[in-house]
């Protein structure tokens, strides 16, 4: 049998602290972008396809959580240990909003529209945040039982939320409009990762040493793996049947999402994965570890390069390829955050 050839993956430094969470954007005219969060409290916005670093949100005086891009990637949102929640703009880096909290704020996200930021944490509340209206009080969804949120996503066209829980298994299924949980779907234990895959037919979940695929729409589990290790986070791209999974063995793994047979193994953090994630265009997926980098690794390996060179050749009228005039674009007027925290 052939020996597989080690993948060397593009390795993005900067961040001081584990790296907790990573979120791409869709693609947008400029190309696509990812955004990452750490405990070091200094969120960095990066080129998506090279993982050049764009800039950094500085603001923060705890760890943060989570981050993520709206849909036209032109504001951040990030959620921290500072019991705040922070909105951002993606071209100049200014702080556009502050959201306080009354505890640490583990997760946010833009609704599907960019109208709402919702957010959770140790509070043991949902909020949703009018972004039209930032001084307006946020609408409340109130967990029964309290416990606290680890993960909330929004699905459905902004009508429905998925949260998890750090102290019990399953995923709450929220009707925003009567603001109660309308079902939960059952896992053996909390679910770390939660994912709505982009062409919304599924809901990928990671817990223990799980990963559950389950229909987004009528909420049936579709398929279930059992990992070689505990997994913290999973990611799926559909369109090309493959999922990657990362957890406490410092591994990078590539399944075939149909049989489960593991295709590809990367190996080269120094620490647990705490966060996977997929390219907008699937032709990549980045990995956050507790050893402070980002590493972008290729969906397809060496033998396979002819087909990745037609597809991205395909994909440049759709913009995949980011053109150096156009990231200049997204830098220039960064105020970009020096060693020492100050800016230019």
């Amino acid at each position: 049998m052939e020996k597989r050839k080690a993948q060397i993956p593009l390795v993005c430094h900067g961040h001081s602290r584990p790296i907790v969470d990573l979120s791409y954007s869709p693609i947008t005219p400029d190309g696509f972008f990812l955004v990452s969060a750490s405990k070091d409290g200094k969120p960095m916005l990066r080129n998506g396809e090279t993982g050049d670093w764009i800039g950094t949100f500085d603001g923060h005086k705890g760890a943060v959580w989570a981050a993520c891009l709206d849909t036209p990637a032109l504001r951040c949102a990030t959620a921290s240990a500072d019991f705040s929640a922070r909105v951002w703009d993606a071209l100049t880096g200014d702080e556009l909003y502050s959201f306080e909290h009354k505890h640490i704020v583990r997760t946010c996200a833009f609704s599907e529209s960019t109208t709402h930021l919702l957010t959770g944490g140790a509070e043991k509340v949902l909020r949703i945040f009018d972004l039209g209206r930032p001084d307006a009080p946020p609408t409340l969804l109130e967990c029964s039982p309290e416990t606290p949120i680890r993960a909330a996503v929004w699905h459905h066209s902004d009508q429905t939320i998925l949260s998890s829980s750090n102290d019990i298994g399953g995923l709450r299924v929220w009707d925003v409009r009567t603001k109660s949980v309308v079902r939960t779907l059952d896992t053996k234990s909390s679910c770390t990762s939660v994912e709505v895959s982009r062409d919304g037919r599924y809901i990928t979940t990671a817990h223990g040493n799980t990963v559950n695929f389950w229909d987004a729409n009528h909420f049936g589990l579709v398929k279930s793996y059992t990992m070689p290790r505990p997994v913290e986070s999973a990611s799926l791209f559909p369109s090309k049947g493959k999922f990657i999974a990362g957890g406490d063995d410092m591994w990078v793994r590539l399944f075939d999402f149909d049989t489960g047979d593991e295709i590809e193994c990367n190996k080269g953090h120094h620490g647990p994965v705490h966060c996977v994630r997929f390219s907008p265009g699937g032709e990549s997926y980045a990995s956050g570890s507790e050893d402070g980098t980002i590493r972008i690794w290729k969906t397809v390996n060496g033998s396979q390069e002819a087909e990745v060179g037609g597809l991205a050749e395909a994909a440049a009228g759709n913009q995949i390829k980011v053109r150096v005039d156009e990231v200049a674009r997204k830098v220039q007027g960064f105020h970009i955050a020096q060693e020492d925290g100050s800016q230019f």
